[in-house]
């Protein structure tokens, strides 16, 4: 399980794992939990890359970025360490 802290968003931090090149059992903590559990079934069993292609730059209100676009930079993250 990879783990990530989330910056400028409401949620803390994510939480997930990549099998085969696709994600599972993503996991927010913080945040809008209904939402969040939403995203993570939605992303689950997808191609990393359709992840980050599909949420990459969401905007949350005012700020810069999301929780979507958070998880996002976190397979990037994950994508450019392995």
């Amino acid at each position: 399980m990879y783990q990530y802290i989330t910056n400028g968003v409401c949620s803390r931090k994510i939480a997930f794992d990549i099998i085969d090149g696709k994600v599972k059992d993503v996991e927010f903590e913080g945040g809008c939990d209904g939402n969040l559990q939403g995203l993570g079934k939605l992303v689950e069993g997808m191609d990393v890359d359709d992840v980050i292609e599909k949420l990459s730059g969401i905007k949350c209100g005012r700020k810069d970025t999301s929780c979507p676009d958070q998880l996002s930079r976190a397979l990037i993250q994950f994508t450019q360490g392995n």
